[in-house]
């Protein structure tokens, strides 16, 4: 039973104040009467956490939207560029186009999620979502396409941006990194499975195919968030301000300097995973000779690299070694692994053949287990409050600079992979130095500061 006096947000939050009971004066000091806890929801955050597995799989559900609108898509854009007579660099663009929804979008629906709670928005996004799928598939040239594809990316962000706000409702500190890592278990097996079945689906129809069974998915997804995913911020937690309240609330975010620091080192190392899934379509297929189905599979094989160094993270490190530390970790596995690429594709140790460059891939994309889910949880430690706000600058901030990322790796063409190499360098160089430089890890003391701020 909770103690009396105890306010809804202390019993989902334990790091939350107990309130102090009140005296009045009189010949002797007696303790005002605590106030009784009012009736709680039906589908509160503490009832959530009693469901808590269903919970989960739908939070996974939704934060597999981005790889399921992009990986399924992947083995396509080959096929993409001679349906549409587009070149490689302008059908990238339609992955860039739904990298930038996804960023722009989060920046709109994470405040919204503030203001109205988390399910009213998150259902309008999916239902767009299906529509915007829907087209994607019906596009009759590039120009459409891409602009589907926008619109694709900006319904599609309500998923992602609301399902890291309801992690951050639910839990907290050591608790919350290893419920993302949890997440990365299950999203983690949209990469895996996507490119396959986007391979399969090309074996028996064309790239229109692929949107075809997205909408479907999108429309399941819709289906178990309407009937199994309740509302998780009470009303008093929800801000009453407009525009202006969350423009103030982003603010007040970005001018702590650790909170940016992890928000832009997570958005680098975002940049390097992207632009191997923009670039190694071309690398693996038009470069290296392989087959869809074997692009599928070594894609795969890279994305369980990366759950399963995931869930070694929240299983095993996460509570026994500083988040800090392992992030500093996978920065430094990303930033050599980003090295070995860039000289092998230089040529600096002779033609080097398939082999080492799927290597070089998957020791990259394992790494990314590391950094990915600890970013995102020292980031959103930094604040109790304003959880759609932090976390839509969290996914505005990786997707925009993804979608920067994107174009570039096709830059000089479709038969070098020099430039997917020196943009994840690059891209891994300065999310080390945003972490070293901004997060200051060495410093105990903001760091404690932040957390309990």
């Amino acid at each position: 039973m909770p103690e009396r006096g105890r306010t809804a947000r202390d019993e989902k939050c334990p790091q939350g104040d107990i309130p102090v009971p009140v005296s009045v004066s009189g010949p002797a000091t007696v303790s005002a009467p605590a106030p009784v806890p009012a009736p709680r929801p039906p589908h509160s955050p503490r009832s959530l956490r009693r469901t808590g597995l269903l919970v989960t799989f739908v939070l996974g559900g939704l934060t597999a939207t981005p790889p399921l609108a992009m990986d399924m898509y992947l083995p396509a854009l080959p096929e993409v560029t001679t349906s549409l007579h587009a070149s490689a660099a302008s059908v990238q663009l339609t992955l860039t186009a739904c990298l930038a929804g996804m960023a722009l979008g989060q920046l709109l629906i994470g405040p919204m999620s503030d203001r109205w709670g988390r399910r009213r928005p998150l259902l309008a996004g999916l239902a767009v979502y299906v529509v915007a799928t829907l087209l994607c598939g019906l596009a009759p040239s590039l120009e459409f396409l891409v602009a589907f594809r926008l619109l694709q990316g900006l319904a599609g962000s309500a998923g992602i941006v609301i399902a890291r706000a309801v992690v951050r409702d639910l839990y907290d500190g050591v608790a919350m990194a290893r419920f993302f890592s949890t997440l990365m278990l299950i999203s983690g097996v949209a990469p895996v499975v996507a490119p396959l079945i986007g391979g399969q689906i090309l074996r028996v129809t064309d790239w229109r195919g692929v949107f075809a069974v997205l909408t479907v998915v999108g429309i399941a997804l819709a289906v178990l968030v309407w009937f199994r995913l309740p509302e998780t911020l009470d009303r008093a937690d929800r801000h009453s301000g407009g525009v202006g309240e969350a423009l103030r609330a982003m603010r007040t975010l970005l001018a702590d300097r650790v909170f940016t620091g992890y928000v832009l080192a997570g958005g680098f190392a975002f940049a390097a995973l992207f632009a191997y899934i923009a670039a190694s379509p071309f690398v693996i297929q038009e470069i290296y000779g392989a087959s869809p189905q074997t692009f599928s599979l070594l894609f795969g094989v890279n994305s369980v690299g990366l759950v399963i160094v995931g869930q070694i993270n929240g299983k095993v490190l996460v509570g026994r070694v500083s988040m800090d530390k392992v992030l500093a970790v996978g920065l430094a596995v990303v930033t050599l692994a980003a090295t070995a690429l860039l000289l092998m594709s230089a040529g600096v140790f002779g033609e080097a053949g398939l082999l080492p460059v799927a290597v070089a891939l998957f020791v990259l994309m394992s790494a990314m287990g590391l950094a990915m889910p600890n970013t995102q949880t020292l980031a959103l430690m930094r604040t109790r409050h304003s959880a759609g706000a932090a976390s839509a600058l969290l996914g505005t901030t990786s997707f925009l600079i993804g979608a920067v990322a994107s174009p570039l790796v096709g830059i000089a063409g479709e038969d070098t992979a020099v430039p997917m190499a020196v943009v994840q360098l690059a891209a891994a160089l300065v999310a080390v130095g945003c972490f070293v430089g901004m997060c200051r890890p060495w410093n105990r003391r903001t760091t404690l500061e932040g957390a309990e701020s």
